[in-house]
C-alpha cells in the first residue's frame, strides 16, 4: 500500500493504541484520540476523568522518545474488510506554543468534543519516520 492509502485508512480511524516504552524497558499501550497532516500524528491530554495528568505516557516519551502507534479495523463478519496501520516515529510533549497550538487545532478539527472543550493538557507530538500498513 502506499503512503495516500494508508493515510486514508487512518483517517477513518477515531482511536489508536499509542505503546511507549517505560524505564524498566517494558512497553506500555493506552488507547488515544489523534489527529493527523502530512508530517506529525498528534494527540493531547484532555478533560476526560484521570486520577492524575501527570500520566506515565509523559514520563516515558520524556525518557524515550521512540514511539509507536496502532490503528485497526476488525470485522468478524468479513474478513475481507480487515485493516491495519503502524505509525512509528520520534516524539516530543508540549505544553505551551506554536506546535502545541496546531496540535490542538487538528484535534479540534477532527473531535467535535474538542472543538467545544479543548484539551488543557500536554500535547504529544509524534514526528513519523514509517509508516506502514495492510488491508485485506
Amino acid at each position: 500500500m502506499n503512503e495516500s492509502e494508508l493515510l486514508e485508512l487512518l483517517d477513518h480511524a477515531r482511536v489508536a493504541t499509542l505503546a511507549t516504552i517505560r524505564a524498566d524497558g517494558r512497553v506500555d499501550l493506552v488507547p488515544i484520540t489523534f489527529a493527523f497532516d502530512e508530517q506529525v500524528v498528534v494527540t493531547a491530554i484532555d478533560h476526560k476523568r484521570k486520577s492524575t495528568t501527570e500520566l506515565k505516557r509523559l514520563d516515558n516519551i520524556s525518557q524515550f522518545p521512540e514511539v509507536t502507534l496502532l490503528v485497526d479495523h476488525y470485522d468478524d463478519q468479513d474478513w475481507n474488510r480487515l485493516w491495519w496501520v503502524r505509525v512509528r516515529g520520534r516524539a516530543k510533549v508540549h505544553q505551551t506554543g506554536s506546535e502545541y497550538e496546531r496540535a490542538l487545532d487538528l484535534l479540534a478539527d477532527r473531535y467535535n468534543q474538542y472543538a467545544k472543550t479543548r484539551p488543557k493538557g500536554a500535547a504529544i507530538i509524534i514526528d513519523r519516520t514509517e509508516l506502514t500498513g495492510w488491508k485485506a
